[in-house]
C-alpha cells in the first residue's frame, strides 16, 4: 500500500482510481493567490520557424471568470499538449519561482514566467496529491497531474535547454480540472483540501516515475501514465 510520502508503488493500479471516487477530503492548508496569469496565443519566430504559443502569460488582478476550460482571458495554442478539461489550469508555487531566480540567475522572473496561470505563494509538489481540491474565491479546482513543459517554455525564457534543466530541478507545478466554475482575484485566501485516501500520491511522486519510466525508453504522456496508474479522473 502506498501512503502518501511513502515509497512503495506496486499497488498504485489496483485501488489509486478511489481517488476521483473518495469523498475523504480534509482541510489541510490555506494559502494565498499571489498572481493570475493569461494571455493569448501569439505566433512568434524561433530559428526561422513560425510558432503560435500561449506562454506568454501576463498578471491580471482580476475579478476574472473561470470557466470549465479556461480562465477568462487565456487561451492554449496547442490543445493536444495543453489545455482541455484536465489541463485547464496550470499553477506554480512562488517558492519555485524563487529558486529559479537565484539557480539562474534571473531576476527578471516573476508571475507567469514559467506559463502558469495561477502563482500561488506555497504547495510544493510534495505537498499536494493528485484528487486534492483547491477552493479559491467561489472556484473549485482539483488536481490532475504534473506538468512537463515543451520546448516553448525554452523560447520563453530564452534558454534552449530549459526543458531538461526545469525537469531536472523536480520543481514541476500542477494542472487542474475545473469543478465549480466561479470567479477569482489575485489575494484570494486558497483552501487546500487534501484526499485523505492512502492509496494517492503526490505530484513529486507521480513526476519521479514519469521520469523514471521514460529513461528505460517506453515513453509515455503524463496523461497516459495516469491512465496506466488508474489515477485519470472520470
Amino acid at each position: 500500500m502506498l501512503s502518501r510520502g511513502g515509497n512503495t508503488r506496486h499497488c498504485v493500479q489496483a485501488s489509486a482510481q478511489q481517488v476521483y471516487r473518495s469523498h475523504a477530503y480534509r482541510i489541510q492548508s490555506r494559502m494565498k493567490l499571489l498572481s493570475i496569469n493569461v494571455a493569448l496565443p501569439r505566433t512568434v519566430v524561433e530559428h526561422g520557424r513560425r510558432v503560435e504559443t500561449g506562454i506568454f502569460k501576463q498578471p491580471v488582478r482580476g475579478p476574472v471568470k473561470v470557466t470549465r476550460l479556461n480562465i477568462e482571458g487565456d487561451r492554449q495554442a496547442d490543445l493536444s499538449v495543453h489545455g482541455g478539461a484536465n489541463k485547464a489550469v496550470y499553477a506554480y508555487s512562488w517558492k519555485n519561482v524563487e529558486y529559479w531566480r537565484e539557480f539562474l540567475q534571473r531576476d527578471d522572473l516573476g508571475p507567469g514566467s514559467f506559463g502558469e496561470n495561477l502563482t500561488v505563494d506555497e504547495l510544493p509538489d510534495t505537498d499536494i496529491s493528485i484528487g486534492d481540491v483547491l477552493e479559491v474565491g467561489t472556484a473549485r479546482f482539483q488536481v490532475t497531474q504534473p506538468r512537463f513543459p515543451c520546448y516553448k517554455l525554452g523560447i520563453a525564457l530564452r534558454r534552449p535547454d530549459m526543458v531538461k534543466t526545469f525537469e531536472e530541478g523536480g520543481r514541476n507545478g500542477f494542472y487542474l480540472r475545473v469543478l465549480q466554475e466561479g470567479t477569482i482575484q489575485s489575494g484570494d485566501e486558497i483552501k487546500h483540501i487534501a484526499n485523505s485516501d492512502p492509496e494517492t500520491i503526490t505530484i513529486a511522486e507521480f513526476a519521479n516515475i514519469y521520469r523514471a519510466r521514460n529513461a528505460t525508453g517506453r515513453k509515455v504522456s503524463s496523461s497516459e501514465l495516469a491512465r496506466i496508474l488508474g489515477l485519470a479522473p472520470g
